[in-house]
């Protein structure tokens, strides 16, 4: 298999996971729409890697989502605004075999014997020993931050987030 020292998340990306090699180091399985490869780093080193190419961190991204999706468990991770590519983990970033997806490759989610099957737009199946609920929740939750981010960065309209509301209220520029 293919192994390259350092990668970008990028549109094609559908899915990374990490997992630690013979040697007890620590590295990723990611998966693309027509091909599979190993990256010599960790998910969450990835992550930061492709944040940086934008000028952004991980701890600011990920305060960012909160702020804009208020106080959630697990926030997605807005990746780069520029290009719409947002990712989200089906766990804790702190477990050893978390997955981050690709929420714009997930084409169905079903329910099956307490397990979750994901559809890839490439026809890829993967299964998930979690709640179709649980998933879809996060699931909805990183497309709401992909597109209210996306929505911010191409309406003049500014939105600002009521706080106590968890809503997005339109304000105009004067």
């Amino acid at each position: 298999m293919l192994l390259l020292e350092c990668y970008i998340i990028n549109q094609k990306t559908l899915y990374m996971q990490g997992f630690y090699d013979r040697n007890g180091k620590r590295c990723t399985l990611v998966r693309e729409l027509d091909k599979t490869f190993t990256v010599d780093r960790s998910p969450l080193h990835i992550l930061e890697d492709s944040i940086k190419c934008i000028g952004y961190d991980l701890k600011g991204a990920m305060a960012s989502a909160k702020w804009i999706l208020g106080e959630i468990h697990m926030p997605p991770v807005m990746i780069n605004p520029i290009q719409s590519i947002c990712v989200f983990s089906d766990k804790s970033a702190k477990n050893e075999d978390t997955i981050w997806f690709n929420p714009v490759h997930i084409v169905r989610t079903i329910s099956y014997k307490k397990k979750t099957y994901i559809e890839f737009s490439n026809g890829i199946t993967l299964i998930l020993h979690c709640s179709v609920s649980s998933f879809n929740t996060k699931l909805q939750n990183a497309m709401q931050l992909r597109n209210l981010t996306t929505e911010m960065g191409k309406n003049p309209i500014s939105m600002i987030l009521d706080p106590s509301k968890r809503k997005p209220t339109r304000k105009n520029k004067k």
